[in-house]
Order: structure tokens, then sequence, then C-alpha cells
């Protein structure tokens, strides 16, 4: 089968600094929010660290190799904060990063466009100390890092985005606890949820002040969410968990706003955002260049039992299987179509300039089926295939889709799962 793309259609794949580097406390890094929450017994399955990971912090150039081998057109990877700044502000490690410059110095030699998003999660465990998202200091902070790293950068690096699924960020590392850096308060996850935004919009105010040659952008996590019941009060269960999980995030980076219906359960719930006088202001004024989405799964909706007597996501989201479906490593049902349904209904409504996948992929069991390590990864391709296919379905109606970003470039450390999954097109053997 073949699937003729536009030739500047960018074809890439993606990682994250902490997922692959390794090198955790090597040349002057401090330590990040993840390093901390990965030391603590029981946070991770298998009590797995990212300590040493791919170590790609020494092998980068062999990765560029096997980049280059594979034809990318583009690598999306992440800064990894307290290895350039140590303390989070301050003194620079010059270790650190002269790591990031022979990364992008060697991909621009290899003819691979780097991509690099800013927070991908490693928070410097030094600003957290001193409250982290919560306090609206963590917000000058991550301004002035973005600005030495988009000034230092000038003129190598064209794509640029600020965030990695900040809906992550707050609601399992402040919702749920099951990520770093592991509190359990929605109140709290609320309000890092809107410093994340004005941070955002910060950032972008720096870029385009510094007249920074190229474009800012923002990945978020999204799901075409589908009501499964024809009641009411599932209507009205869809309405919530999109405006949760899509609309949160994406309404402030695109409109400036949040969404009322959240805003009134928020108040229901006795919680209140405290925003300060400039906020949405900064926020409706900075709006990106480009929008990454990235996609796994759909989101399945069914009535919560009882009615409409309130909602529960755990008794009401995905509770059944589809029968037939293929399923992932990581119990995500394979829906290929969902990645022209979202596509689809961001354009239609939010009328970004230039869309870009900035994740899809899949963990699938690869087993081992020869003494060099080959795996049969027919199902990995079967899935590449199936979304590249809707993802020109979209283009051809009309949406702005600019790129495809593969996760993962190799197999990695996947967060609270530790190294079980494997997302990878490379594979990796972890014991050498």
């Amino acid at each position: 089968m073949e699937i003729k793309f536009d030739k500047d259609f960018i074809f890439g794949a993606a990682t994250s600094s902490y997922q692959i580097e390794g090198a955790w406390d090597k040349d002057g890094k401090g330590p990040s929010i993840w390093d901390v929450f990965t030391h603590q017994k029981g946070n991770i399955r298998n009590n797995d660290t990212g300590d040493t990971a791919c170590a790609h912090y020494e092998k980068y150039r062999e990765d560029i190799g096997l980049m280059k081998e594979l034809n990318l057109k583009s690598y999306r990877f992440s800064i990894n904060w307290p290895r350039v700044f140590p303390q989070g502000r301050g003194g620079i490690n010059p270790k650190g990063l002269e790591f990031y410059d022979n990364l992008v110095d060697g991909l621009i030699a290899a003819g691979i466009e780097p991509n690099i998003t800013l927070y991908h999660w490693e928070l410097p465990q030094a600003l957290h100390n001193e409250g982290g998202w919560e306090s609206r200091e963590t917000i000058d902070d991550f301004a002035e890092y973005a600005a030495f790293m988009f000034e230092h950068f000038r003129g190598r690096v064209k794509l640029w985005s600020t965030f990695n699924e900040p809906y992550v960020v707050a609601n399992l590392g402040y919702r749920m606890g099951i990520f770093a850096p592991g509190i359990k308060d929605p109140q709290k996850a609320l309000q890092v949820s809107h410093h994340l935004n004005v941070a955002h919009a910060k950032a972008v105010a720096v870029f385009r002040k510094k007249k920074i040659q190229g474009k800012i952008g923002i990945v978020h996590c999204m799901s075409p969410v589908q009501k499964m019941d024809n009641t009411l009060s599932c209507a009205e269960n869809a309405e919530m968990v999109d405006g949760m999980f899509n609309k949160w995030f994406l309404e402030p980076s695109f409109k400036g706003s949040y969404p009322e219906r959240i805003m009134d359960v928020i108040k229901k719930e006795g919680m209140e955002l405290h925003a300060e006088k400039n906020d949405m202001e900064s926020i409706k004024e900075n709006r990106a260049d480009w929008l990454g989405i990235n996609y796994y799964f759909r989101t399945r909706v069914f009535d919560t039992p009882g009615g409409s007597g309130g909602f529960d996501w755990k008794k009401s989201v995905n509770i059944k299987p589809v029968e037939g479906a293929l399923y992932t490593e990581m119990g995500w049902e394979v829906y290929p179509e969902g990645i022209y349904e979202i596509l689809k209904d961001v354009n239609k409504n939010y009328k970004i300039p230039e869309l870009y996948i900035a994740e899809n992929g899949a963990a699938m069991k690869d087993a081992v089926i020869d003494e060099n390590g080959i795996v049969c990864d027919d199902d990995r391709l079967e899935y590449i295939m199936s979304h590249l296919e809707n993802c020109k379905k979209a283009i051809d109606e009309g949406v702005p889709l600019k790129g495809y970003y593969y996760w993962s470039l190799m197999d990695n450390f996947e967060w609270a799962h530790g190294y079980d999954p494997r997302f990878g097109i490379i594979r990796v053997d972890y014991d050498t």
C-alpha cells in the first residue's frame, strides 16, 4: 500500500529527555521532580527509574545515525530543564548546554530538523521545593528559561513548543498523584493548570518580542469523545469529558478563555481558580502558531449508573471493551479513525494555521524472533499505516496538517509503567 503526501510534509519521531537520556546526575545536572519521584519506592512499576534509560546522553551520535537511516525529516525532543539550569534559574551548567548544542548541530548536519519541546515534565526539584507550578514565581522562571533557550538556538532551531500535555502535568501529577510530583489535590491541580496556561502565554510573548525566526506552538493530548448511550445524562457526561480532557487546555491556547461548562462544575465542587488581572488578556493575546496533537485512543462515554445523579469518570468512561477490537499493551483500543475525527473537529472549531500529529504510536508485544534481536513488527506497521491513511483523508478535506511524529523513536522509560511497554520503532536491549 502506498499513501502519497506532499513533499513538504514532515515525517518524524519523538522522544522526551527523561525517558531516554539517562545520566540523571552527570556533569553537573540538577535533579528534576521525576528523578526524585522515581527514586521513591513504589511509585513506578518494578521500581524502574530513568537513571540510565536509553543512555542517549552518551549515545546521541549513534542515535542520530539511526534517525538518518530511518530517513526522518525531523526529530522532536525535549530539553531537561535542570540539565541546563540545575537550580531552575541562575547559573548555567555548561556541560548540559554542550550536550544539547552537540545534539542540535548533529541533527542539522544529518539533514534532520530539530523540533524542541521546552517542557516535557522535567521541573527542576529546586523550583518544586519553592512551590513549583503551584507558585506564580515558576511562571517567570519558565519564561526566563525559555528566553535563554530561544536566544541560544537562534537561527538553528525553527520549530518550538512550550509544553507537552499540560493536562497530564496538572491532572496526573497534582490531582491523581500517579506522576511526579505525586500530589493528590484537585484545587492545586486546578491552579497548576492555570499557571501552565499563563506560562505558555509568557513564553510565546518572549518568542515574538525577541523576533525569533521560526514558529512557536503547544502540544496537547486529545481524544474524540463519543457518547455510547442515547440518554440525556450520557450526553451530559460526554460534554463534561470533552470539556475536561480536550477543551480545558485547548480553548485557552487558541480562544483565550476557559469552557464555561467546566467553570460551572468547578464552582459547584467548591473550588476556585485564582487569576491575576491581566492573565486572561495575556493568554488571549499570545496565541500559538501551531498545535501539536498527541493521539492514542478514542474516549467512549456511557451513562453513569443512577442516571443524572452525578458523574463518575471511572464508572462512565471506556468501561466496556470493544468487541473484536485490537488493544495495545497499554490496554488502549486501536481506533485509527479517531485521528481523522479529532483533526476535523479541531480544524472546524479553532482554525489553527498549522497542525501536527506530535505523538501517535503503539506499545506492542514485540517478541524477539531470532538471535539478532529482530522483532516481527507487522502489527505496528499496520497501526502506522492505518493512522496515516486517516491523516491523509483529513488533509484531502482541507485540514492544514503539516507533519506526523511517531511515538517513539526508541523503546524507553514509559513513566509509571516503567520499561515494560515498548513503543519504539527502534528496539532497545536494556541489559546492554
